[in-house]
């Protein structure tokens, strides 16, 4: 088994620089101006970004100057001066990309981390071969404003017994970690779990934005119903939500901050209730489980 590290001043490629590409390369090169010098951690020195449009990599250029270097063709050249690739196409394109000429030679030995929902770490690593280290990340949106929530995976290392493997399999080095964990801090909160949970990782932290802002969207619309100016009922849900999430993440249980605000005979109680009337929690609940398994199909073929 031969070990991919990272090293200093490394060069970062996002391969389909597309949303999800865009909100981590946003939050890390905003991130650089606090790193210490003093820092342990491998720190990126140079970013690439391979799109397929004139029109996306007009927009990279446009918002990054020459802070990011914007490959429309010959991807693979791109990735054969990089040390770690962010894969964040579309998953039904996985393949494509990964398959194209040249590019299973130009990842060997190299760290792919693929952001794909639905797409397993060994659907890639078969793509790729084993002289990729592959893993994958669920990053959501507000990573491009350094709020955002990221799982990672490793796979499961290989047996060092493992004789059916032909060519030279790649495993981490203690850097690897170090590094990815890095990444996906400096854009908000960075955990790790077993492959296993992504889908559903994918479903409450990757759509979850989208589902939170159904409700916000909701409680604007209630204030402006109840005559407030539209602008200032989206500041005041939007901040309450805001808040009341914070307290959450500093330890307060999500039960125990509504029972704090639920008084007796109170507004807060009456609303609840009309809430529950409408099945709210059955109904967020039922949309995470269908998010999650939509998700789980996602990589599979037609």
């Amino acid at each position: 088994m031969a070990e991919v590290s990272i090293k200093s001043n490394y060069t970062l490629c996002m391969l389909a620089c597309g949303t999800m590409g865009s909100a981590v390369l946003s939050g890390v090169l905003d991130s650089l101006s606090s790193v210490s010098s003093n820092s342990t951690v491998p720190i990126p020195g140079r970013f690439l970004a391979c799109v397929k449009r004139q029109a996306s990599a007009d927009g990279i250029k446009s918002t990054y100057g020459d802070k990011v270097e914007v490959f429309l063709h010959n991807h693979q050249n791109a990735v054969s001066e990089s040390d770690i690739v962010v894969l964040s196409c579309k998953p039904q394109l996985c393949e494509e990309i990964l398959t194209s000429k040249g590019m299973k030679e130009a990842l060997r030995g190299k760290l792919l981390i693929s952001v794909l929902a639905g797409t397993t770490i060994k659907q890639i690593q078969d793509f790729v071969g084993p002289e990729t280290f592959v893993i994958r990340a669920m990053p959501n949106t507000p990573c491009k404003i350094r709020q955002g929530m990221t799982v990672i995976s490793f796979p499961t290392p290989p047996s060092p017994s493992n004789s059916t493997v032909d060519l030279v399999q790649v495993v981490p080095s203690p850097s690897v970690r170090q590094t990815v964990e890095w990444i996906f801090s400096q854009i908000g909160r960075a955990i790790f779990l077993e492959e296993k949970h992504l889908d559903t990782c994918t479903a409450l932290s990757g759509s979850g934005p989208a589902f939170a802002c159904v409700m916000l969207e909701a409680m604007t619309d209630g204030g402006v119903m109840m005559g407030l100016p539209f602008a200032v009922a989206q500041e005041l849900a939007a901040q309450t939500m805001q808040g009341a999430a914070r307290m959450v993440l500093d330890g307060n249980h999500p039960a125990q901050i509504r029972n704090s605000v639920s008084t007796p005979g109170g507004c807060t109680i009456g609303g609840l209730l009309v809430m529950e009337d409408g099945k709210i929690r059955s109904t967020i609940a039922r949309a995470i489980q269908e998010a999650a398994n939509i998700a789980a199909s996602l990589g599979k073929k037609k």
